[in-house]
């Protein structure tokens, strides 16, 4: 089987779980025996472009033509199976779908966003989860709050490319969603049922786990959205020392955050950007990963590492995270506000609901997006870590190992390059 794998690599001084999973999803289909033909763009190659190419740059997310150029080229030299996207923009463009199929190519893309919808991807602005442009043939209100890059202008490009290309994503043969709840949001965007199956992205498998080490790692792009507001509130709500020590690891916008945290509390330790080996240390140095979420999140790849490592996981109750920990939670759909969610919790959404509102799953626990009850789920993660560290790896092994997931990912290859739909 001969499978191109397209994708526009975000910046490197922007970490990205997305370029991490696909280096480790080629790198595993390669092992599986599938010959993969990169095709892969870098937003890190902008500034060396030509000035042509740079001028040419305001249309790429609606239509780039070199890499159309590009991507024909190749599809005639190696008449491959199928052609798998991931992220189009901004170099690739959803234009590459329409390019793969006029060369009679199945496209599969995982969706790891919400940007069939949403300009900036992730259903979130202003510090509350935003569904203001669903259901709008124009997405006006994310040129209106800038919610592209901060700008008015590649805000209306985006929304502009969305529109452009909604008969586009419709086009395409099988979807991937990584969980149920992006499942629903494809449905709801108008994609059937037979053209969406659920996958989950795995990662290496980094052998037996270690014993537990002590404390919470928290590692993630240091943004609004990933919710460093709402830990570092819940974690003063405890005396210093009382949970043991709390890493966090990452960079972005809100650093000057976590510095002071670290600065004003010894019990906070600012990690940095970590490279593979940094990233295993610290989960191995930690008793519990939290992910504080405050957006819908698709499929946080930290929480992956960290079932791998057989770390039990403390998360919000927010898109994927009760999926990946097992804990059952009844899906909100985009725009449930906190409260909601934490009625949901309480009420019993998760495997074994807990009294004060912790659902609590095979390998971690969930709560509502608020620091009350992040801070009183924090004492009860510490002392229940020792008791889910098996099932937390089980549940890798079970569902994100990469022998599971390549082998569903290959079963869809074959069932598209079988039964192409092109619309």
């Amino acid at each position: 089987m001969k499978i191109v794998v397209a994708h526009n690599r975000y910046r490197e001084a922007q970490p990205s779980g997305e370029n991490t999973i696909v280096d480790s999803e080629i790198a595993q289909l390669t092992a599986a025996g599938v010959e993969v033909l990169p095709f892969i763009r870098s937003s890190d190659e902008i500034p060396s472009m030509s000035k042509a190419a740079k001028a040419l740059l305001p249309i790429s997310p609606i239509w780039a033509p070199r890499a159309q150029h590009d991507l024909s080229r190749l599809l005639t030299e190696h008449r491959p199976d199928v052609l798998h996207l991931h992220n189009p923009y901004p170099l690739l463009s959803p234009w590459v779908v329409r390019t793969a199929h006029r060369h009679g190519v199945p496209v599969v893309q995982t969706v790891h966003n919400y940007r069939q919808v949403c300009s900036s991807g992730i259903y979130f602005r202003d510090g509350v989860i935003c569904q203001d442009c669903k259901g709008r043939a124009l997405g006006v209100p994310a040129i209106k709050h800038r919610c592209y890059r901060d700008s008015a202008a590649q805000s209306a490009l985006m929304a502009t490319t969305l529109a452009v290309h909604r008969g586009t994503w419709r086009s395409v043969d099988r979807y991937v969603a990584l969980t149920s709840a992006i499942a629903d949001h494809l449905r709801d965007y108008g994609i059937p049922d037979e053209r969406i199956v659920v996958k989950p992205n795995s990662v290496p498998d980094p052998g037996r786990p270690t014993p537990l080490g002590d404390g919470f790692l928290y590692m993630a792009r240091l943004s609004p959205e990933k919710g460093v507001d709402l830990l570092l509130d819940a974690w003063r709500r405890h005396p210093v020392g009382a949970l043991g020590t709390l890493r966090m690891a990452g960079d972005g916008e809100l650093r000057p955050l976590v510095e002071a945290a670290a600065a004003e509390r010894a019990d906070v330790v600012y990690l940095g950007q970590l490279d593979r080996a940094g990233v295993r240390a610290a989960v191995e140095a930690s008793a519990v990963v939290i992910a504080a979420s405050m957006w819908h999140d698709v499929l946080p790849t930290v929480i992956i590492e960290a079932l791998a490592s057989g770390r039990p996981v403390l998360g919000t109750a927010l898109g994927g995270i009760p999926y990946l920990v097992g804990a059952d939670a009844p899906h909100e759909p985009a725009g449930t506000g906190p409260a909601q969610v934490a009625s949901a919790v309480a009420g019993g959404g998760g495997g074994s609901p807990m009294p004060d509102g912790i659902g609590l799953g095979d390998a971690g626990w969930v709560v509502a997006p608020e620091p009350a009850a992040l801070a009183a789920a924090l004492p009860v993660a510490r002392a229940g870590a020792p008791g889910l560290a098996l099932t937390a790896r089980a549940r890798y092994e079970r569902t994100f190992h990469p022998d599971v997931v390549t082998k569903q990912l290959i079963d869809i290859y074959a069932g598209v390059a079988r039964n192409p739909n092109h619309v």
